[in-house]
């Protein structure tokens, strides 16, 4: 596997370094731009670009208080006596 970098002009690719490789390969192109998906609209499926919702982001500390630990928890369990030595 091979990385270089390129610019996009929207129709063509221009390397930043030369290439050596000679005759065909396959190549992966990954673009990297922050307002990506405000340009490519039509890939605004989540399955193209994962986008967080805010109204699902984590609090920490959001349960806290709302569970108990037993003071047994770390104690053997009866139905597993057989399978200890």
């Amino acid at each position: 596997m091979y990385s270089v970098e390129a610019i996009y002009d929207g129709t063509n690719f221009k390397l930043k370094e030369p290439l050596t490789l000679k005759g065909q390969h396959e190549v992966i192109i990954t673009f990297i731009d922050p307002d990506i998906d405000s340009k490519h609209e039509e890939y605004d499926d989540p399955i193209y670009i994962l986008k967080p919702d805010p109204s699902k982001t984590p609090v920490l500390g959001r349960l806290d208080g709302t569970m108990e630990i037993p003071d047994d928890f770390d104690e053997p369990l009866e139905e597993m006596k057989e399978y200890m030595y």
